[in-house]
């Protein structure tokens, strides 16, 4: 039990815990949405708070009618109780050392038969205190019993084995045995008995006898044989006692699905970043499956299990109703015919009580804090736009109706903008098929195949493996660094007013001339530490040979300087043969490369064909420049092939 002392000790932490509490409302227009706000406000992780709901939302009829959810939220300590759990838990907890150190004294039962007296000791348990041969004979005088074998009972006692034997004799009147009367439930589940004083000379009843009558009374199922047992050892008299109960039918559960997903499409997963704060943009709403993964299963129906009364009736139970396996689109059965295993990489759905691999994932508005990130394994319509500090991965394309803004797109097919990219710097889009948009503007692109854009490409730096194409009436390069192996095309390339510089590289592999650039400011890094530990080295051992010795300290900074060189210098020499290769290389393309503009190309304009560099310093009209024995040349505009005029599959107008 809980003492005063110890109720007082938790009536003080609790009101100490209930100090720190801090509280904040909020609202939203589902449960989960005022959590998520309240969770914000608090700064807390979603774990971490306790609320009351203080208002039900309602979605309203027919856009009428609609109320947010209303909550009042809790800042909790994780191991916070009530009063009642820590009572409660401190009784459990002493309740289960009584029953593990429970002990019982031992017992002696006396039993009127027409064969006898009969006597049982009980024997007992753990420590508990064995009965005496005082015992029995006060139980056996408390029957009026006076012809006893004292012999009989010390044996009794003394052997204590639990089971009646005889010790003595009585004078048998049968008009004063113990009789039995029997009630049976309207229903038949229950049967009761009720058992009448034995008089000075009457028999007790046996179990034998009380099941024979209750078998006599039609009573055949569900009696309490080990309980009979123990009440005939301690009778109760004139009063109602079950005997018998009777088993109820179970119908059998009908058959049902496990779904290795989440069915509720509008339940949000919110994942805590580092240091437990939520991260908004990660709310795991797309459920990913790979090909041949299992989406669900089904279990069975049971059989029902027939119910029978204490008469012996039988009371039947229905059998659960078996199901067709829910396969929609781009699933099939596995070899057990149970599980469902999806087609395809895809999200999977539950849409009319199917399970569906959808290849396309459509975001019906804009991708922002409402939908978070989106990695799919499939294509990704976005029917809006993707808003600043956004991502959006895809292992197939990726279709955006409006605008990208600073965000960041990546999939391994095409990527479609219907309006345009607005990277404001640090965007990137990153394609390993073809990007197509209105315009780019301060962006990083990189595409495995072509760019093409209807308006126009500012300041950006765009990496095509093939062609960078601008086919429009305002089709213009201005500023950036723009590479292609085969090809880049716009009607203007440049400023008229300059300020800006512009680049345009074809006759190389993009990916390769990025990694040449990066392992040449590796090695000119490395030179550069490797000039300054020399440095370092020098002075040490012209110490070392004015003094003849260097303290302990700086010989140690001197052995790890001398390695420090000696694998910078190993790293050089590997990053000299990696630039040779790439080189050699690049070197070795076939690529013709060419820069086209169909209008003008302005002053100040980089024209690079492969190694070779060429600054425009005159204005050039329907123009195209090509490398001829080692220089860059200029001819006639030559227009871009039909496959650059190709427009994306699935593209929409």
């Amino acid at each position: 039990m809980i003492d005063f002392a110890q109720l007082q000790e938790l009536i003080r932490i609790q009101l100490a815990e209930d100090r720190a509490i801090r509280m904040v409302d909020a609202s939203g227009t589902s449960l989960e949405a005022a959590v998520t706000e309240a969770a914000t406000l608090l700064n807390l992780p979603v774990r971490r708070i306790e609320y009351e709901i203080l208002e039900r939302g309602f979605p309203g009829f027919l856009g009428m009618g609609k109320k947010e959810w209303a909550i009042r939220a809790y800042q909790h300590n994780v191991l916070k109780q009530s009063i009642s759990e820590l009572i409660e838990s401190k009784e459990e907890a002493e309740a289960e050392a009584e029953e593990v150190i429970a002990d019982k004294d031992g017992a002696v039962y006396v039993h009127l038969s027409i064969d006898g007296v009969l006597l049982k000791v009980v024997p007992p348990v753990g420590n508990g205190k064995m009965a005496s041969e005082a015992d029995a004979m006060l139980a056996l005088r408390s029957r009026n019993v006076t012809d006893i074998d004292k012999e009989a009972v010390r044996a009794a006692v003394k052997d204590a084995e639990g089971v009646y034997t005889h010790v003595g004799n009585f004078d048998h009147k049968f008009t004063d045995d113990s009789m039995i009367s029997v009630n049976i439930a309207e229903d038949e589940m229950k049967a009761f008995i009720s058992l009448t004083l034995p008089g000075t000379r009457g028999c007790d009843q046996t179990v034998d006898a009380l099941i024979t009558f209750l078998k006599n009374k039609k009573i055949v199922y569900g009696i309490r044989e080990k309980f009979l047992v123990d009440f005939m050892d301690q009778p109760i008299y004139r009063e109602q006692v079950l005997v018998a109960e009777g088993l109820l039918p179970q119908n059998g559960k009908n058959a049902q699905m496990e779904y290795f997903f989440q069915t509720d499409q509008s339940k949000v997963r919110l994942q805590e970043g580092r240091g437990g704060q939520i991260d908004f943009k990660q709310l795991n709403i797309i459920h990913n499956v790979i090909e041949n993964q299992p989406l669900a299963k089904r279990i069975h129906a049971t059989d029902g299990i027939t119910g029978r009364t204490v008469t012996g009736k039988y009371l039947p139970a229905k059998d659960g109703n078996e199901m067709d396996l829910p396969l929609g689109k781009n699933t099939h059965a596995d070899k057990d015919g149970d599980t469902i295993l999806s087609d395809i990489h895809g999200q999977v759905v539950l849409v009319g009580g199917k399970v569906n691999v959808e290849p396309v994932y459509t975001v019906p508005g804009n991708v922002n804090l409402k939908t978070g990130n989106i990695v799919f394994l499939g294509t990704v319509v976005v029917q809006g736009s993707v808003e600043d500090g956004f991502s959006v991965k895809a292992a197939g394309n990726i279709e955006v109706n409006g605008t990208v803004e600073r965000a960041n797109l990546e999939a391994e097919g095409d990527i479609i903008v219907h309006q345009g990219i607005v990277g404001k710097g640090v965007g990137s889009v990153k394609a390993g098929k073809s990007l197509w948009a209105r315009f780019i503007e301060n962006c990083n692109v990189e595409t495995g195949d072509m760019v093409i854009v209807s308006d126009g490409i500012i300041n950006s730096k765009i990496d095509a493996n093939k062609r960078i194409i601008c086919q429009g009436k305002r089709a213009h390069i201005v500023g950036g660094r723009l590479r292609a192996s085969e090809e880049i095309s716009a009607l203007l390339i440049g400023s008229s007013t300059g300020g800006t510089e512009t680049i345009c590289e074809v006759g190389i592999d993009p990916k390769s001339k990025s990694q040449l650039e990066a392992l040449i400011d590796n090695k000119a890094s490395m030179q550069k530490e490797t000039e300054e530990i020399q440095l370092n080295i020098q002075t040490l051992v012209n110490i070392k040979k004015q003094r003849k010795s260097l303290p302990e300290d700086k010989e140690q900074v001197l052995i790890e300087l001398v390695g420090r060189r000696k694998e910078l210098l190993i790293d050089i020499q590997k990053t000299d043969e990696q630039i040779v290769v790439i080189q050699e290389f690049l070197a070795n393309l076939k690529a013709r490369g060419k820069v086209s503009a169909g209008n003008k190309v302005f002053p100040g304009v980089k024209i690079v064909i492969r190694d070779i560099t060429e600054q425009i310093r005159n204005e050039y009209k329907a123009v195209t420049f090509t490398l001829e024995n080692g220089l860059v040349r200029s001819g006639k505009y030559e227009e871009p092939d039909e496959e650059s005029k190709k427009q994306p599959e699935g593209y929409m107008e």
